[in-house]
C-alpha cells in the first residue's frame, strides 16, 4: 500500500482491535506493522489475530509486518492483610523481605531474592510506576530495610523498579521462552525483547529465535542506556520504550536519550521505534492533546523509523482515529522544509562510506536527488541493501523488492521503504524489468519516468550489492517477454 509519508506506524492489537473489519480499517488508515502484546491475551487469541492479519495481507495484496512483544520478568510486591493496602508516609521505615505473610504498614513480601542479592545501601526502589520511592538503609540476602522518600498507597502486587543496579535476572522468563517459541512457529516477523540490560540478553534471545524472526531490543532500563552501543550491535532493531525508562530515570532525561538513540540507530542502519504514551488521551477521547501531537512530531523530526500506539489502538475507544492522527501528523511534519534540513544535517554526521554497498546506495541517493529520477529501487535478499538506502533517507520513494516474503515483511518497519515480493531472478536485466514494472504498478512512476535500480551480482546472495543503473519505465521495457 502506497503511503503519503515515510515514517512507519506500529499499532498494537487488543480487545478494541481484534476483528477483521477493525484490523483492516487500521491498516487502511495507516498501520504498517501490527504489535501482538504477549503480556495480554492467550495463545489462541494471539493466533487468531495473526491469522486475521495474514488474511488482510492477502485480501489487500499488501505486505504487513507483525511484531510480537515479549512480556519480560515482572517484579512485584506480595499481598497485604488490609484490602486496600497501606498508606506509606515520607520518612517512615518500611521493610521488604521474603516472608510470604501478608504485609502491613511496616513490611511486605518481595518474592525476588535476586533483587536482594543486587541491592546495596543507598539504592532506590520504585513502587507502582515510581509513585512510591524507597531508599535502602541496610540489606541482606532476604531483606531490605528502607526509608520512604516519597509516600503513597501501596497495595497488592504493585510493580517494583530497581533503577540503580543491574539485576542478575535473565531478560527471558519461563513464560517468555514459551511465548517466543510459539510466535516463531506462528511466523511473526519481529520479536521484541523486554527487560534488556546487557548485550548477553540479546545473544540468548537470538539463539532461541535461530533466524526465524528479526530481534528487537526494548530500551527501558538505565543499564540498557549505558550499554546501548553493545546492545545495538547485536540487535536487528531498537524500541525506545519510554514508559519504564521514564520511571527509572528522571523524566527530563528521557528526551535527550531518545534523540541520541535515534541517531545511533540511523548510523547503524537499523530501524528504531519510539513508543509509549504517544497519544494516551485518545484511549478515551477522539482528539489528542496538543502536547501529544508535539511529542509525536518531535520523534518524527528526529528521524525515527516508526512511532507506536499501545493502549490507544489495543484498548481505546478510538483505535482507527488514533492511527489516522499519527498518519496526519507524519504527513504534516514530513512536508515541512525544516524536516528535510534536519535529516540532511544528520546525514553529514554519519560514519563515512566503508563498503561497496554503502557507496552504491549513497550514489543512488545522490543521482536520484540531482536528476529527474522518481524512485530508488533495490533488490535485497536479507534486507541489508534496503536498510542502507533507508538510512540515506532520500527525497524520492524507496521500493524494496525481494523474493523472500519474510524480508519484505521485516522491512515494513524501516523508514520510507515500500515492499514488493518478486520471483527469484538470475540476471540483472530481469531485475531492471521487474523494478520498472513494480514502480509502475505501485504508482511511483509513469512510462515517462526513470528510476535508479541497485542490486547485487550474483543474484540471490546476501551482501553482494555492487551494481547501479538508471533505467526508464517505458512500457516496452516493462512488458518485455524475455529480457536478456
Amino acid at each position: 500500500m502506497k503511503r503519503q509519508r515515510n515514517t512507519k506506524i506500529v499499532a498494537t492489537l487488543g480487545p478494541s482491535s481484534s476483528d477483521y473489519e477493525t484490523i483492516r480499517a487500521l491498516h487502511e488508515a495507516g498501520a504498517d506493522v501490527f504489535r501482538l502484546n504477549m503480556s495480554h491475551g492467550s495463545h489462541d487469541e494471539i493466533r487468531e489475530r495473526h491469522r486475521i492479519i495474514r488474511r488482510i495481507e492477502r485480501d489487500m495484496d499488501s505486505v504487513i509486518g507483525i511484531l510480537a512483544d515479549l512480556q519480560g520478568p515482572k517484579l512485584r510486591v506480595g499481598t497485604f492483610a488490609a484490602d486496600g493496602g497501606e498508606e506509606l508516609v515520607e520518612g517512615q521505615d518500611f521493610r521488604l523481605d521474603l516472608d510470604e505473610t501478608p504485609g502491613d504498614i511496616n513490611r511486605v513480601n518481595l518474592p525476588h531474592p535476586e533483587i536482594f542479592a543486587a541491592l546495596e545501601p543507598g539504592a532506590s526502589l520504585l513502587v507502582n510506576d515510581g509513585k512510591i520511592r524507597l531508599k535502602v538503609k541496610d540489606c541482606g540476602a532476604d531483606f531490605a530495610n528502607c526509608e520512604v522518600t516519597v509516600g503513597g498507597t501501596i497495595s497488592n502486587r504493585k510493580g517494583v523498579n530497581v533503577p540503580d543496579v543491574v539485576l542478575p535476572l535473565a531478560a527471558l522468563s519461563e513464560k517468555d521462552r514459551k511465548d517466543l517459541e510459539f510466535v516463531c512457529q506462528l511466523g511473526v516477523d519481529w520479536v521484541a525483547l523486554s527487560f534488556v540490560q546487557r548485550p548477553e540478553d540479546m545473544h540468548e534471545a537470538r539463539a532461541l529465535v535461530d533466524g526465524r524472526a528479526a530481534v528487537l531490543a526494548k530500551i527501558e532500563k538505565p543499564a540498557a542506556v549505558k550499554s546501548f552501543d553493545e546492545i545495538l550491535e547485536v540487535s536487528d532493531g531498537i524500541m525506545v520504550a519510554r514508559g519504564d525508562l521514564g520511571v527509572e530515570l528522571p523524566v527530563h532525561a528521557v528526551p535527550p536519550i531518545q534523540k541520541r538513540l535515534i541517531r545511533k540507530c540511523r548510523t547503524a542502519a537499523k530501524p528504531v521505534i519510539v513508543a509509549t504514551q504517544m497519544l494516551e488521551s485518545m484511549i478515551e477521547s477522539p482528539m489528542p492533546t496538543r502536547a501529544e501531537v508535539s511529542d509525536v512530531a518531535a520523534a518524527i523530526y528526529e528521524g525515527t523509523d516508526a512511532v507506536m500506539l499501545s493502549a490507544e489502538s489495543a484498548a481505546g475507544q478510538y483505535p482507527v482515529e488514533a492511527v489516522t492522527t499519527m498518519d496526519n501528523v507524519a504527513q504534516e511534519v514530513e512536508g515541512d522544509a525544516l524536516y528535510r534540513e534536519i535529516l540532511e544535517q544528520q546525514r553529514r554526521t554519519l560514519v563515512g562510506i566503508g563498503s561497496v554497498a554503502e557507496g552504491i546506495v549513497a550514489a543512488a541517493r545522490e543521482i536520484a536527488e540531482t536528476t529527474n529520477i522518481c524512485a530508488v529501487c533495490c533488490f535485497t535478499q536479507s534486507g541489508t541493501t534496503a536498510l542502507l538506502v533507508s538510512r540515506e533517507k532520500p527525497r524520492v520513494p524507496i521500493l524494496a523488492m525481494s523474493s523472500q516474503r519474510g524480508t519484505a515483511r521485516r522491512l515494513t518497519l524501516s523508514w520510507g521503504v515500500m515492499c514488493l515480493v518478486t520471483g527469484e531472478l538470475s540476471r540483472f536485466k530481469q531485475a531492471v524489468v521487474n523494478a520498472a514494472r513494480g514502480a509502475r504498478v505501485t504508482g511511483l512512476a509513469t512510462e515517462e519516468d526513470s528510476i535508479v535500480v541497485i542490486a547485487g551480482v550474483p543474484f540471490n546472495t546476501s551482501g553482494t550489492t555492487n551494481i547501479l543503473r538508471v533505467a526508464p519505465c517505458e512500457e516496452r521495457l516493462i512488458f518485455a517477454a524475455d529480457p536478456e
